[in-house]
């Protein structure tokens, strides 16, 4: 039986069918040349989706917290201090990797809503020394997209590393490695870039490379960089054996992202944005998020008044919707909607039109049809 569920949490998105068919493929030989060749391409588009011309990519088995560890560990020992940017439950985690890993760590953090501004990234490395900030492009716990192209201007003037972490971003939303001067981009195959779970990608600068060879050992040994540097240099070598079936469907994924073409990709991430917040909206559903840093990829809605979440949240998976709960203190108040990837016009209109049925069905009253209507014209183009 097929199970015709439509998951819009932020990730795992949807998986084209191209993709799925690229994951059915028999499961070969980690070193045979045709999967060689498909991960050599997989590092190539992938470096390609986040604009970096001059840098190394990585693809290892593994999640994004996994790429987080390894940006850490592999640039920063007990002798330097980080700074995390926190605009959420995930910026937070960089502080907990980090103390994990016995690195002096501060944290700024926003309210949930909101981002640091660049202004306040400034004053904070103008008082203190840091090696490294680490970043979040866009918060899945709090839907805000930080604004990564400032706080990497104020990180050049004063010579600091930058570590992004991309999860619910790269593919939705344009991040340009090199122009930015970034020392680490990472993300995970499950979210924007369509794939599924399972793969862990990073981009390092060459700088960053320089920084891990100078140190003498990490306290890791799978999540050490230059361990995996000799494979991304050549797929055909071993270390640790790939998750070949997830690279290949990974590989189709990046050649989806990069036929759409990126500036297409993201002003089409843009425009389902507005479209879903446009009929949510209309349903009483209001962004969490500030306006003034609304995601393009997911979206965090506050429930109108005397809608349980989980009563909500079961109602519309039995309408053959999924949505995904909110997050630590507005656990309950909100839920979380993803938007990104593979999905289209379609999908919106089918979310929406569950979330109206499903709010009637709990007693609100919904106009029929307004969600849909609210949100057509963002999706015309």
């Amino acid at each position: 039986m097929i199970d015709e569920t439509l998951t819009m949490i932020p990730g795992p998105t949807p998986v084209h069918p191209r993709i799925l068919d690229a994951l059915a493929r028999p499961t070969t030989s980690h070193v045979a040349p045709r999967f060689v060749e498909a991960f050599r391409q997989t590092l190539e588009r992938f470096a390609e989706t986040v604009r970096a011309s001059d840098s190394q990519p990585f693809v290892v088995s593994g999640s994004g917290t996994l790429a987080m560890e390894m940006a850490l560990v592999n640039l920063l020992g007990a002798e330097d201090r980080l700074l995390v940017l926190s605009q959420g439950f995930f910026g937070d985690r960089w502080g907990e990797l980090a103390s994990a890993f016995g690195i002096p760590c501060d944290v700024a953090r926003a309210e949930w809503g909101q981002v640091v501004a660049p202004d306040a990234l400034a004053r904070r490395l103008d008082e203190t020394r840091y090696s490294a900030v680490a970043m979040t492009h866009v918060d899945t716990s709090t839907g805000a997209a930080a604004p990564v192209a400032a706080y990497a201007g104020v990180l050049r003037e004063r010579g600091v590393a930058g570590l992004l972490d991309g999860v619910c971003a790269t593919a939705g939303m344009d991040e340009r490695f090199d122009e930015w001067g970034l020392d680490v981009l990472l993300t995970g195959a499950q979210k924007a870039l369509g794939a599924p779970p399972g793969v862990a990608l990073l981009v390092v600068s060459q700088r960053a490379l320089e920084r891990r060879r100078a140190r003498a050992s990490v306290p890791a040994f799978s999540a050490d960089l230059l361990r995996w540097l000799p494979i991304m240099h050549d797929p055909s070598k071993y270390f640790s054996t790939p998750p070949v079936n997830e690279i290949v469907a990974l590989n189709e994924a990046l050649g989806l992202v990069l036929e759409e073409g990126l500036d297409r990709r993201f002003e089409r991430h843009a425009r389902i944005g507005r479209a879903m917040r446009a009929g949510m909206r209309v349903l009483g559903l209001q962004p969490f998020t500030e306006d003034t840093c609304l995601a393009d990829t997911l979206s965090v809605a506050c429930y109108p008044d005397g809608v349980d979440d989980a009563v909500f949240r079961t109602t519309l998976t039995r309408r053959g919707v999924v949505v995904a709960p909110a997050l630590g203190a507005i656990q309950g108040r909100a839920f979380r909607v993803g938007h990104m990837g593979n999905i289209g016009a379609a999908e919106v209109f089918r979310t929406l039109d569950a979330f109206e049925s499903t709010l009637g069905e709990l007693g609100r009253v919904v106009e029929p049809g307004a969600a849909v209507s609210a949100a057509a014209p963002h999706l015309s183009a």
